[in-house]
């Protein structure tokens, strides 16, 4: 996992029960499928290089395809996309479209430098995997993101955060911005990304989901 925190992680003593109650009170995700109740980032001041360091990371539209360095590197992923596709099946049932899904997140939380469970996670309790989902605080798709970050670093077209991976890239900068900010504290981090910074439902619900996407193979 990326960065050092110790407030509510996995192993910390916090129950299954403890982390499902979390995840629901956090989110709603699995109360009411038309809507999703996740709190939203916070406009705040930024200096205009992390505006352009921001934009940028937003602009380069590498597309999500995997390179590997080694065959077992290649070997390894493949073991990864088959576990993480039979976890899925549940919640995206064609297979194609969860194929595609599960190979951009993967690309893009390593473009970003962060763990591709955690924001497994994240997508849980922000969205239940839903493409289309969208807040009472009108935070949209899959990874929840404010429509204002189209404006701050985006083109200003809030309707592209319903594209994947337009969403999924937003959502990885925007929490590796916050990342950096907190100075690697991710339970921080994750309050920010939820507007609920300090606060530990969120974050918790986060680490609790992110134990089903844990890979070990």
């Amino acid at each position: 996992m990326t960065g050092a925190v110790s407030r509510g992680r996995p192993g910390g003593g916090l129950s299954r029960r403890t982390c499902l109650a979390a995840s629901v009170g956090a989110a709603g995700v699995w109360l009411a499928p038309g809507v999703a109740h996740a709190g939203g980032q916070l406009e705040e001041p930024m200096a205009d290089s992390v505006r352009t360091a921001l934009s940028s990371a937003i602009a380069n539209s590498a597309p999500p395809v995997p390179t590997f360095a080694t065959t077992e590197a290649h070997l390894s992923y493949l073991r990864w996309l088959g576990a993480m596709s039979e976890r899925l099946q549940s919640r995206k049932p064609d297979f194609n479209t969860r194929i595609e899904f599960l190979q951009t997140v993967w690309y893009e939380t390593r473009r970003a430098g962060l763990d591709t469970s955690l924001m497994m996670g994240l997508i849980q309790v922000e969205s239940a995997f839903r493409k289309f989902a969208v807040s009472n605080v009108g935070a949209r798709g899959y990874t929840q993101v404010m429509p204002f970050w189209t404006r701050v670093i985006g083109d200003g077209d809030p309707g592209k955060l319903f594209h994947m991976q337009t969403n999924l890239r937003f959502g990885c900068v925007i929490l590796r911005h916050y990342l950096d900010r907190e100075r690697g504290d991710l339970f921080m981090a994750l309050g920010r990304y939820n507007g609920s910074r300090g606060r530990d439902p969120y974050p918790n619900a986060v680490f609790g989901a992110q134990r089903r996407w844990v890979f070990t193979g």
